[in-house]
C-alpha cells in the first residue's frame, strides 16, 4: 500500500494496475519505481497500444488546459 497523489489516501498496486478504464493510472510508474520494477513488469503485461493509451499522455501545459476549460466554460455560458 503507498499513498496516492490523486486520491489522496493509501491504495494498492492493483487499483493503480486499472485505474484508468482497465489500464494503470498515468502515475503508476512515477508512483511505484521505488518499490519494484514496475515499468519491466508493465511492459511484460501490456500491448504495446495499451503501454501508449496509459503512459503517453500529450504533454500540455496546466496553462494551456485551464485556458481550454475557460473557453469551453465561456462557450457553454453563451
Amino acid at each position: 500500500m503507498i499513498r496516492c497523489p490523486k486520491l489522496g489516501h493509501q491504495i494498492s498496486f492493483s487499483y493503480c494496475r486499472l485505474e484508468q478504464c482497465g489500464l494503470p493510472c498515468f502515475k503508476t510508474l512515477d508512483c511505484w519505481y521505488n518499490y519494484f520494477p514496475v515499468d519491466e513488469f508493465l511492459k511484460k503485461e501490456l500491448t504495446a497500444d495499451e503501454w501508449g493509451k496509459a503512459f503517453n499522455i500529450s504533454s500540455r501545459s496546466k496553462m494551456v488546459s485551464l485556458l481550454e476549460l475557460i473557453e469551453q466554460a465561456k462557450n457553454r455560458n453563451k
